[in-house]
C-alpha cells in the first residue's frame, strides 16, 4: 500500500478518513475555504465529482484556515455551508495545516522535501491529481478552476 493510501485523516465533524479508501480512485485533493474569492470553485469540484466518481474519480476537500484566516468555520459550520451553498457530496477532512512546522503529513507528502511537486500551498484552492498508486500526477495552482482544460485532460488521462 502506498504512503498516500496508508494515511488516516481526521474526518469533517469527527471521526477518521483512512486514504486506504480512496485505494481504486483518481483522487483530487483540494485545500478549501468557505470565505475565500475562490470559494466559488466548490461548485466545479462537486460538478468534476459528479461527472467522473463512476469511473473511478473522486474529489477530497481539506479545509485550511491558513490563508487570511478564510476557513474559520468548525467542522459543522463547513459542512452546512458546502452543503447548502453547493450540494458538495464529497469527502471532506477535518481542518488541517498545509504548510510550515505543523504540515500534516498528508500535505508534507504531497509537497513536502523530496515530494514530486514540492513547495509551499500558495493559497486557497491548490489540486493535487493522485493516481490510483498513490503517486501524485500533477498540482495545480489555485487559480486552476475545476473545468480548466488543462485539469480535465489530466483526469481524462489517469482515468484511461
Amino acid at each position: 500500500m502506498s504512503a498516500f493510501h496508508q494515511l488516516v485523516l481526521p474526518g469533517l465533524g469527527g471521526g477518521e478518513l483512512p486514504l486506504a479508501e480512496f485505494g481504486e480512485r483518481i483522487t483530487l485533493v483540494v485545500n478549501v475555504a468557505s470565505q475565500c474569492g475562490l470559494t466559488p470553485q466548490y461548485a466545479g469540484l462537486e460538478q468534476l465529482h459528479q461527472q467522473y466518481q463512476g469511473r473511478g474519480f473522486s474529489v477530497l476537500g481539506v479545509p485550511c484556515n491558513q490563508f487570511a484566516g478564510q476557513e474559520p468555520g468548525n467542522d459543522d459550520e463547513i459542512r452546512a455551508f458546502c452543503s447548502l451553498n453547493y450540494g458538495v457530496s464529497f469527502p471532506l477532512t477535518g481542518k488541517l495545516e498545509v504548510n510550515g512546522p505543523q504540515r500534516h503529513p498528508l500535505y508534507r507528502l504531497l509537497a513536502g522535501e523530496g515530494a514530486d511537486f514540492p513547495g509551499d500551498i500558495t493559497w486557497n484552492f491548490e489540486k493535487f491529481l493522485v493516481g490510483k498508486d498513490g503517486r501524485v500526477l500533477a498540482r495545480f495552482s489555485p487559480r486552476t478552476t475545476p473545468d480548466d482544460p488543462a485539469l480535465i485532460q489530466a483526469i481524462e488521462n489517469a482515468l484511461s
